[in-house]
């Protein structure tokens, strides 16, 4: 939480990061992060190309969702950027055509870094289940971990835990099998 005698950050705060960052909103407070490395972009663009087929497109299952790589977030007044986010259609039939949702996603996955773990754990996934987000996953591709939880009341429940080179069904996208070991590929 943000020390109320300190001044909260903005949303003109947040546009002022260089491109090269990826910034949020935390409790009033900027919070900054570099670029990720090698092993977290491969396996966030490989999250994305296994359920953007089927789920995003509907090739080769069942559709019915959009699935966005880093969106700005508003929930309330937190900015956050998962790695990858998915709305159901049937609560966002449309995109919009604006750089940030305020719609919050039905679905986040968090890439965990070393830089950034602690944050994804501790500060962003409470803030997800205020905002009604049934879905999150945590993976981490240096310990080659897959944590999938779903909302539970008001908070998270973890549902999931796998590792290596398993082949789960994940909700919510457990109509396919996923293959972790393509996750940490080099």
């Amino acid at each position: 939480m943000a020390d109320p005698a300190k001044k909260l950050a903005t949303y003109a705060d947040l546009e002022a990061v260089p491109a090269n960052l990826v910034a949020e909103l935390i409790h009033g407070t900027l919070v900054t992060s570099p670029r990720p490395a090698a092993p977290h972009a491969r396996a966030a663009s490989r999250i994305g190309m296994d359920l953007g087929g089927p789920f995003d497109r509907g090739k080769g299952g069942p559709g019915g969702w959009l699935i966005l790589d880093e969106p700005e977030l508003h929930l309330g007044t937190n900015v956050l950027v998962p790695d990858i986010a998915g709305w159901r259609r049937a609560r966002m039939p449309e995109m919009p055509l604006t750089a940030a949702f305020s719609l919050a996603p039905d679905w986040v996955c968090e890439v965990l870094s070393p830089g950034t773990a602690a944050t994804d754990r501790t500060d962003k996934l409470p803030l997800y289940a205020d905002a009604g987000i049934l879905h999150a996953w945590y993976v981490d591709p240096l310990a080659r971990t897959l944590e999938v939880f779903r909302l539970d009341g008001s908070t998270f429940r973890l549902v999931l835990t796998c590792r290596d080179d398993a082949k789960v069904r994940a909700e919510p996208f457990d109509a396919i099998e996923l293959e972790l070991g393509a996750l940490w590929e080099r």
